[in-house]
């Protein structure tokens, strides 16, 4: 397992990430989800991303307690705060990531978060207050970097301009060969200011491990199957010329010698300002197969094609 520099942080993340989202604590039974984290470390990953509204505590809670023991300094723990907690718990103002935060480490059961983001912006909070708040939590050693998910470019560069604060390190946009938007702006902007890529949903909610096949029912034990996380699933990207282009880049991954998901996970990994690539996990062989792609080396010409193939069944 490779490891790349987060951002103008300290930090040595692995080049994929543990995430936590619909899975632990929610959607994958216990002892499955214990056996992914375990599988994780024994692959070399470092780096385990969730987030306070995950299972509204829940994911945090599982983390905690499964690595109870584990030296703390090991791993890199990154969460996330913004969307609702209750009723009247939501957003990025002093009190929500001061009473928010505290909740996280005390689920988490640890003295400080490693990478605490912004799991998106607030338009309901004055952004100076919310790095203040940033700030501060940095201070007091309860948190060691801080980064954001999603948040639109010009709030990003606005927070870059306040003078005193705390600048991010991280950025955890959407990316994948499905969804290609950060290219545009977003990656270029942050090379040049010191904030890496964690990349979330690499897979695209799984349709690049050419698990859903034209014209047959999605796998009993797929996202498309479940209740839980079904609905997070594009409905385009399930159509038949997508699921075709797919099997022609499963085509292409084996020329690579990589399983689909290596090759996907290899793809979002070329580009240098992505540090990792966080995967969701619901079976520890998912973990072992997907750390396959940190450090493979894949003839540019494949991903060039894969990425045509793509393109053309989503009309770019």
């Amino acid at each position: 397992m490779k490891t790349r520099r987060l951002g103008n942080s300290d930090l040595e993340v692995s080049e994929i990430c543990l995430g936590s989202w619909l899975t632990f604590g929610v959607g994958v039974e216990r002892d499955q989800a214990v056996a992914c984290v375990h599988a994780a470390f024994d692959e070399g990953i470092n780096f385990i991303d969730t987030a306070n509204v995950y299972g509204r505590g829940a994911a945090e809670e599982f983390l905690g307690e499964t690595l109870r023991g584990v030296n703390r300094h090991g791993y890199i723990m990154a969460t996330k705060v913004f969307f609702p907690m209750s009723d009247t718990d939501r957003g990025l103002s002093r009190a929500q990531i001061e009473k928010q935060l505290d909740a996280s480490l005390r689920r988490l059961r640890t003295d400080f978060i490693d990478l605490y983001q912004c799991h998106r912006a607030d338009p309901d909070t004055p952004l100076e207050e919310t790095m203040e708040a940033l700030t501060r939590a940095k201070q007091a050693g309860k948190v060691r970097w801080i980064g954001f998910s999603e948040w639109p470019l010009e709030t990003v560069q606005a927070a870059d301009a306040l003078p005193g604060v705390e600048k991010f390190v991280s950025s955890q946009p959407q990316y994948s060969l499905m969804w290609r938007r950060p290219e545009a702006e977003l990656i270029p902007w942050c090379r040049d200011h010191g904030i890496s890529q964690i990349v979330w949903s690499p897979l695209a909610q799984g349709v690049l491990t050419g698990k859903y096949k034209p014209g047959a029912a999605p796998p009993p034990d797929s996202r498309a199957r479940s209740d839980a996380m079904g609905g997070f699933l594009r409905k385009e990207w399930l159509g038949e010329p997508v699921l075709r282009a797919v099997e022609r880049v499963g085509v292409l991954a084996g020329e690579a010698g990589l399983t689909p998901a290596a090759f996907a996970l290899a793809w979002v990994l070329r580009e240098p300002n992505v540090a990792s690539a966080i995967i969701g996990a619901s079976r520890p062989e998912q973990v072992r197969e997907n750390a396959r792609a940190s450090g493979a080396v894949v003839d540019p010409a494949l991903f060039a094609e894969a990425e045509r193939l793509i393109g053309e069944a989503l009309g770019r």
